[in-house]
């Protein structure tokens, strides 16, 4: 069974500085029938002007991870880390017992454009942690590239969840499948560009649902980054 969420439904919010759209309830935003998928509780789609961001704030019992699709976030928390990621790097944040943090636009110059995920972890009260790395646009090229994976395999950062989310680059005849095991479900959220998943069309924003599935299929391209998700 396939549920297209398409992108102009989603929550908005315009702070000036900040505009975001919210796949799932969050913050002002309440929508009974989007709470969460499985344990995908956040996907947000933010634009922050340059020189600003998200002050000191504190997270518990979720795993967070952001994905830049341009220019630059700056990244820092109690847990010691400084550091600034930008396309093609992918953070994760284990807030556990809690953990402060700030993200702001480490730019003077240009805006940042990114998406910020948050997935229900298998336990709360875990330890908190951070992790971070990068693929190239190769490692994604028509094909599904693990990014975050319950074992860290190929490279792929932890994550406390029996979850894995892959980033595949989908143009032309490029063509990506993923398997998925009887009872698992899958979502699919299209970063940019436009392409087929199962048989249906997908634009930029744009969120699938996949229950009862035997996988997922990536197919007919337009420039497409998509995240692809196995979730429980």
């Amino acid at each position: 069974m396939l549920t297209l969420r398409p992108a102009q439904e989603r929550g908005y919010a315009d702070h000036g500085w900040l505009k975001g759209r919210h796949s799932f309830s969050f913050a002002d935003y309440f929508d009974p029938e989007h709470l969460h998928f499985s344990v995908l509780r956040v996907i947000n789609e933010d634009r922050v002007v340059p020189g600003r961001g998200f002050g000191r704030h504190g997270h518990r019992d979720m795993e967070i991870f952001s994905y830049v699709l341009d220019g630059e976030l700056a990244h820092r928390d109690t847990l010691g880390n400084d550091s600034s990621i930008r396309p093609g790097q992918v953070q994760l944040m284990s807030a556990g017992t809690g953990v402060l943090h700030s993200e702001f636009n480490g730019s003077d110059e240009r805006p940042v454009h990114f998406l910020q995920i948050w997935l229900i972890p298998r336990e709360a009260g875990l330890t908190p942690r951070y992790q971070e790395t990068e693929f190239s646009e190769a490692d994604k090229r028509g094909g599904l590239q693990p990014i975050i994976t319950p074992d860290g395999r190929d490279g792929s950062l932890v994550i406390q969840q029996d979850a894995a989310i892959y980033a595949a680059l989908i143009d032309g005849e490029e063509r990506a499948e993923l398997p998925l095991a009887p009872g698992r479900r899958g979502y699919v959220h299209v970063a940019r560009g436009s392409l087929v998943v199962n048989g249906q069309p997908m634009r930029a924003g744009d969120g699938l649902r996949l229950e009862q599935e035997a996988g997922v299929i990536l197919e007919r391209g337009q420039e497409a980054e998509v995240l692809v998700f196995d979730l429980p």
